[in-house]
């Protein structure tokens, strides 16, 4: 019987060491973000294309409309959404996984990440008033007003509230209730924070590169999305994707390091694992009871891990 919380909440992976296997990517693109959503997994990549999976491990190439490199993918209201930094159409909508359509962007950004909730899409992208789009439903678009200019690149959603994060700026933290109006957050570190997410009530973020070689600081929490703490990572590498669920958060790394895997039960202690192959690794979701993870930099991979 799996455990639970005071909240019900399936906690069978909570202080368990994820094993971890490697998985056949149909071609050798190189994967930027993997989501989940009507029973089948899907990945976007930087050759403008993508693939699908029904359960993680067997997959199948996915052609898109535009050659863009799409950089995030997620999946809400019976729809995957897909955003791009560059090109004429920068978003990529699908309701299948198979079969996708071009369609405008609000305004010609890099756009970096998507997240949906609340009935909303809501992107975010580098620079400018309009770095913040939104969507409720994945076709028609509408520029949003950012609290600073800063390069938005990473954005989820969590208990009611819209929360994204940046690599500069002074602060380097927004949140949203509604994904319209924006309230700037200072991070706990001038880091680039490059990740974050939600899960058992707290707010999680990850950084990459530091301003001090070493530098173990590149893991922040908050309860409420406002007031950022500083955790100590497992190594101070470059980390990207993050993700929560059964009970545990994992974290991946982009380049350096050892351990290309981080975990923790709490957000606040981490500890490293040695990924299967030591690649860029830059993307993860949890869903069909098993973490799906794909790489993004040096080589084309895909691994997964279950706790059941």
């Amino acid at each position: 019987m799996a455990s639970a919380n005071s909240a019900g909440e399936d906690l069978s992976c909570q202080n368990k060491t994820l094993t971890w296997t490697l998985r056949t990517p149909p071609n050798t693109n190189l994967w930027q973000s993997v989501t989940y959503g009507n029973g089948l997994f899907a990945a976007v990549s930087t050759a403008g294309a993508g693939m699908t999976s029904p359960d993680g491990i067997t997959w199948t190439a996915r052609s898109f409309p535009e050659a863009n490199q799409f950089l995030s993918v997620t999946y809400g209201n019976g729809l995957f959404v897909g955003v791009s930094p560059a090109g004429t159409n920068r978003v990529v909508t699908s309701p299948d996984g198979v079969n996708w359509t071009a369609r405008a962007a609000a305004s010609a950004r890099s756009w970096q990440s998507v997240a949906y909730g609340n009935g909303l899409f809501v992107a975010v992208a580098y620079g400018g008033s309009d770095s913040v789009m939104t969507s409720p439903d994945g076709i028609t678009w509408t520029s949003r007003t950012p609290p600073e200019a800063n390069q938005w690149i990473s954005v989820t959603y969590g208990n009611g509230l819209f929360v994204a994060s940046s690599d500069n700026g002074t602060n380097r933290v927004m949140t949203s209730p509604d994904g319209i109006t924006w309230t700037a957050r200072a991070a706990a570190e001038a880091l680039p924070w490059l990740g974050v997410t939600y899960g058992n009530g707290l707010y999680v973020a990850v950084a990459g590169f530091g301003t001090t070689a070493g530098y173990l600081n590149r893991v922040m929490t908050s309860p409420d999305a406002i007031t950022w703490t500083s955790r100590v990572a497992a190594e101070a590498n470059d980390w990207r994707g993050i993700t929560y669920a059964k009970g545990i958060y994992v974290a991946l790394s982009l380049t350096d390091g050892t351990n290309r895997i981080m975990t923790s039960s709490d957000g606040i202690n981490w500890k490293g694992q040695v990924a299967p192959e030591q690649v860029g690794w830059k993307s993860i979701v949890y869903a069909d009871n098993k973490f799906v993870a794909v790489s993004g930099f040096t080589a084309s991979r895909i691994m997964t891990a279950s706790c059941e």
